[in-house]
Protein backbone atom coordinates (compact mmCIF):
# COMPACT_ATOMS: atom_id res chain seq x y z
CA UNK A 1 0.00 0.00 0.00
CA UNK A 2 1.16 3.45 -0.58
CA UNK A 3 -0.42 6.97 -0.80
CA UNK A 4 0.50 9.14 -3.44
CA UNK A 5 0.48 13.25 -2.23
CA UNK A 6 1.57 16.60 -3.02
CA UNK A 7 2.98 18.58 0.26
CA UNK A 8 1.56 21.69 -0.33
CA UNK A 9 -1.70 20.85 -1.62
CA UNK A 10 -4.79 20.53 0.25
CA UNK A 11 -6.68 17.86 -0.44
CA UNK A 12 -3.48 15.25 0.20
CA UNK A 13 -3.04 16.90 3.10
CA UNK A 14 -6.85 16.33 4.18
CA UNK A 15 -5.38 12.68 3.94
CA UNK A 16 -2.05 13.12 5.69
CA UNK A 17 -3.97 14.30 8.63
CA UNK A 18 -6.84 11.65 8.87
CA UNK A 19 -3.66 9.30 9.19
CA UNK A 20 -2.04 11.24 11.63
CA UNK A 21 -5.25 11.61 13.83
CA UNK A 22 -5.51 7.74 13.78
CA UNK A 23 -1.74 7.37 14.29
CA UNK A 24 -0.71 5.68 11.16
CA UNK A 25 2.44 5.79 10.49
CA UNK A 26 3.40 2.51 8.07
CA UNK A 27 1.97 3.39 4.74
CA UNK A 28 4.74 5.19 2.62
CA UNK A 29 4.00 8.36 1.16
CA UNK A 30 5.06 8.64 -2.87
CA UNK A 31 5.43 12.51 -3.21
CA UNK A 32 4.31 14.13 -6.45
CA UNK A 33 5.88 17.45 -7.66
CA UNK A 34 3.11 19.37 -8.54
CA UNK A 35 5.15 22.46 -9.82
CA UNK A 36 7.07 20.05 -12.28
CA UNK A 37 3.95 18.76 -13.52
CA UNK A 38 4.51 15.11 -12.30
CA UNK A 39 0.78 14.18 -12.15
CA UNK A 40 0.03 14.65 -15.99
CA UNK A 41 2.93 12.40 -17.03
CA UNK A 42 3.13 8.83 -17.21
CA UNK A 43 4.03 6.86 -14.71
CA UNK A 44 1.22 8.72 -12.44
CA UNK A 45 -1.24 9.23 -15.23
CA UNK A 46 -1.00 5.05 -14.84
CA UNK A 47 -2.13 5.71 -11.43
CA UNK A 48 -4.71 8.63 -11.70
CA UNK A 49 -5.86 8.88 -15.07
CA UNK A 50 -7.62 12.11 -14.06
CA UNK A 51 -4.43 13.52 -12.71
CA UNK A 52 -5.39 14.02 -9.40
CA UNK A 53 -3.78 13.76 -5.82
CA UNK A 54 -3.80 12.13 -3.09
CA UNK A 55 -4.31 8.57 -4.14
CA UNK A 56 -4.25 5.41 -2.41
CA UNK A 57 -2.74 2.36 -3.86
CA UNK A 58 -3.95 -0.72 -2.46
CA UNK A 59 -1.84 -3.82 -1.84
CA UNK A 60 -3.92 -5.57 -4.82
CA UNK A 61 -3.22 -2.64 -7.09
CA UNK A 62 -6.42 -1.43 -7.06
CA UNK A 63 -6.79 2.62 -6.37
CA UNK A 64 -8.60 4.76 -4.78
CA UNK A 65 -8.46 8.25 -5.36
CA UNK A 66 -10.89 11.52 -3.86
CA UNK A 67 -9.89 12.63 -0.29
CA UNK A 68 -13.36 11.50 1.14
CA UNK A 69 -13.41 8.62 -0.33
CA UNK A 70 -9.97 7.86 1.25
CA UNK A 71 -10.74 8.67 4.17
CA UNK A 72 -13.69 6.80 4.29
CA UNK A 73 -11.96 3.20 3.28
CA UNK A 74 -9.03 4.27 6.17
CA UNK A 75 -11.33 5.03 8.60
CA UNK A 76 -12.87 1.26 8.08
CA UNK A 77 -9.57 -0.21 8.07
CA UNK A 78 -8.53 2.16 11.30
CA UNK A 79 -11.61 2.18 13.25
CA UNK A 80 -10.08 4.35 16.04
CA UNK A 81 -10.18 7.14 17.17
CA UNK A 82 -13.60 7.34 15.00
CA UNK A 83 -13.74 10.23 12.97
CA UNK A 84 -16.54 9.91 10.32
CA UNK A 85 -19.68 9.19 12.73
CA UNK A 86 -20.26 5.90 15.28
CA UNK A 87 -23.51 4.99 13.35
CA UNK A 88 -25.34 5.95 10.29
CA UNK A 89 -27.22 9.09 12.08
CA UNK A 90 -23.93 10.37 13.21
CA UNK A 91 -22.03 9.47 10.20
CA UNK A 92 -24.62 11.40 8.49
CA UNK A 93 -24.70 14.57 10.40
CA UNK A 94 -21.18 14.70 10.16
CA UNK A 95 -20.50 14.01 6.26
CA UNK A 96 -23.55 16.98 5.97
CA UNK A 97 -20.79 19.19 7.66
CA UNK A 98 -17.87 18.12 5.77
CA UNK A 99 -19.12 18.55 2.30
CA UNK A 100 -20.50 22.29 3.42
CA UNK A 101 -16.71 23.05 4.29
CA UNK A 102 -15.58 20.94 1.14
CA UNK A 103 -17.92 22.42 -1.56
CA UNK A 104 -18.33 26.29 0.17
CA UNK A 105 -15.34 27.11 2.07
CA UNK A 106 -12.64 25.32 0.67
CA UNK A 107 -13.94 25.13 -2.94
CA UNK A 108 -14.46 29.02 -2.85
CA UNK A 109 -10.82 29.59 -1.15
CA UNK A 110 -9.28 26.90 -4.37
CA UNK A 111 -11.12 29.11 -6.81
CA UNK A 112 -9.97 32.55 -5.54
CA UNK A 113 -6.26 30.94 -5.08
CA UNK A 114 -5.97 28.89 -8.17
CA UNK A 115 -7.38 32.07 -10.32
CA UNK A 116 -5.97 34.98 -8.80
CA UNK A 117 -2.04 33.58 -7.41
CA UNK A 118 0.70 33.72 -10.26
CA UNK A 119 2.32 30.97 -8.38
CA UNK A 120 -0.54 28.28 -9.22
CA UNK A 121 -0.84 30.21 -12.72
CA UNK A 122 1.31 26.73 -14.21
CA UNK A 123 -1.36 24.63 -12.96
CA UNK A 124 -4.57 26.46 -13.51
CA UNK A 125 -4.83 26.96 -17.41
CA UNK A 126 -6.25 28.90 -18.07
CA UNK A 127 -6.85 31.48 -15.21
CA UNK A 128 -9.33 33.72 -14.93
CA UNK A 129 -8.56 36.72 -12.38
CA UNK A 130 -11.74 37.94 -12.35
CA UNK A 131 -13.56 34.98 -11.51
CA UNK A 132 -11.06 34.60 -8.48
CA UNK A 133 -11.46 37.96 -7.19
CA UNK A 134 -15.55 37.71 -7.52
CA UNK A 135 -15.50 33.98 -5.20
CA UNK A 136 -13.67 36.07 -1.93
CA UNK A 137 -17.00 37.36 -1.40
CA UNK A 138 -18.18 33.46 -1.47
CA UNK A 139 -15.04 32.61 0.74
CA UNK A 140 -16.48 35.34 3.51
CA UNK A 141 -19.94 34.48 3.24
CA UNK A 142 -19.27 30.97 4.37
CA UNK A 143 -16.70 32.01 6.63
CA UNK A 144 -19.25 34.38 8.53
CA UNK A 145 -21.44 30.75 8.39
CA UNK A 146 -19.09 28.55 10.04
CA UNK A 147 -18.47 31.61 12.59
CA UNK A 148 -21.85 31.84 14.09
CA UNK A 149 -21.85 28.10 14.49
CA UNK A 150 -18.19 27.86 16.60
CA UNK A 151 -19.92 30.03 18.32
CA UNK A 152 -22.47 27.62 19.52
CA UNK A 153 -20.16 24.78 19.18
CA UNK A 154 -16.58 23.72 19.86
CA UNK A 155 -15.92 22.07 16.57
CA UNK A 156 -17.34 21.60 13.01
CA UNK A 157 -19.81 19.08 13.76
CA UNK A 158 -20.36 19.39 16.90
CA UNK A 159 -19.27 18.73 20.31
CA UNK A 160 -16.12 16.59 19.15
CA UNK A 161 -13.19 16.82 16.74
CA UNK A 162 -13.98 14.95 12.99
CA UNK A 163 -13.38 14.70 9.47
CA UNK A 164 -15.25 18.28 9.02
CA UNK A 165 -12.14 19.93 11.26
CA UNK A 166 -9.68 18.16 8.89
CA UNK A 167 -11.38 19.33 5.83
CA UNK A 168 -12.05 23.28 6.86
CA UNK A 169 -8.53 23.43 8.46
CA UNK A 170 -6.80 22.66 5.53
CA UNK A 171 -9.13 24.86 3.63
CA UNK A 172 -8.23 27.92 6.01
CA UNK A 173 -4.55 26.65 5.40
CA UNK A 174 -4.61 26.92 1.98
CA UNK A 175 -6.65 30.53 2.20
CA UNK A 176 -3.25 31.95 3.65
CA UNK A 177 -2.33 32.29 -0.04
CA UNK A 178 -5.06 34.54 -0.60
CA UNK A 179 -3.96 36.46 2.76
CA UNK A 180 -7.40 35.11 4.63
CA UNK A 181 -7.16 35.46 8.13
CA UNK A 182 -10.55 35.13 10.06
CA UNK A 183 -9.88 37.16 12.75
CA UNK A 184 -8.72 40.16 10.39
CA UNK A 185 -12.32 39.75 9.10
CA UNK A 186 -13.87 39.59 12.45
CA UNK A 187 -14.28 36.03 12.65
CA UNK A 188 -13.06 35.25 16.26
CA UNK A 189 -14.94 32.09 17.21
CA UNK A 190 -13.45 30.60 13.76
CA UNK A 191 -10.27 31.99 14.39
CA UNK A 192 -10.13 30.21 17.92
CA UNK A 193 -11.38 27.12 16.32
CA UNK A 194 -8.06 27.42 13.81
CA UNK A 195 -5.47 27.99 16.71
CA UNK A 196 -6.82 24.94 18.35
CA UNK A 197 -6.57 22.78 15.53
CA UNK A 198 -3.32 24.01 14.57
CA UNK A 199 -1.72 22.74 18.06
CA UNK A 200 -2.80 18.96 17.71
CA UNK A 201 -0.25 17.42 16.43
CA UNK A 202 -1.79 16.35 13.25
CA UNK A 203 -1.97 19.68 12.05
CA UNK A 204 1.87 19.46 11.14
CA UNK A 205 1.92 16.98 8.59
Amino acid sequence: MKLYTASRAPNPRRVRMFLAEKGVQDIPLVEIDLNALEHKREPYRRVSPLAKVPALELDDGRVLTESRAICTWLEGRYPEPILMGRDAEERAFIEMVDRQAEFYLMGAIANVVRHTHPGLAPLEQPQFPEFGQAQRAKVLEAAAWFDHRLQQQPWFAGERFTVADITAFCALEFGRLMKFKPEAEGFAALQDWRDRVAARPSAAV
